[in-house]
């Protein structure tokens, strides 16, 4: 890709590499990773010509979490988070797989494509939601993160 100056890396990560939910902690942990890595490698080949994308689905109706799944044995503990979870995806109306194919390729001959596009209808609000919360939080301990970047000119002209 380099050589020829272009080329279109698509990365599929998910909703849970910008949201996290409880009982999936290691599949977060993944996407999480590949959205970091993502990132930093879309500013390290954008001077080649190379855009890099990541597709990040909501729910859709596949068999994700069925007979393909590693389950750990499951702790009675954890039964009232399962059941809140369990609970919200039996409201969601899952996406059509099918329909990603089409989606996908506008995204690949974009002109100018995302760093992240959201599949399915869920992944905008819900994001928009952690994210409010997320600032929320930055502000409100905002006066902690400037304490503790200290003032190293200071105890430079000090000493």
């Amino acid at each position: 890709m380099r050589a020829q100056g272009s080329g279109h890396i698509i990365q599929v990560s998910s909703i849970g590499g910008v949201n996290a939910f409880p009982t999936v902690g290691l599949y977060h942990a993944s996407k999480w990773a590949l959205e970091g890595f993502s990132q930093s490698l879309a500013a390290e080949v954008a001077p080649f010509g190379i855009k890099v994308t990541l597709i990040e689905p909501g729910g859709f109706a596949t068999a994700w979490g069925g007979a393909s799944a590693q389950h750990a044995r499951q702790l009675s503990a954890y039964d009232d988070a399962r059941a809140k979870i369990a609970a919200v995806r039996s409201r969601n109306v899952p996406g059509d797989p099918d329909a990603t194919g089409p989606a996908i390729l506008k995204v690949v001959d974009a002109h100018e494509p995302p760093l992240r596009i959201f599949f399915g209808s869920s992944g905008l609000a819900m994001t928009r939601a952690e994210y409010a919360r997320r600032i929320e939080m930055w502000e409100k301990w905002n006066s902690v993160s400037l304490e503790a970047q200290g003032d190293l000119a200071a105890k430079r002209a000090q000493g």
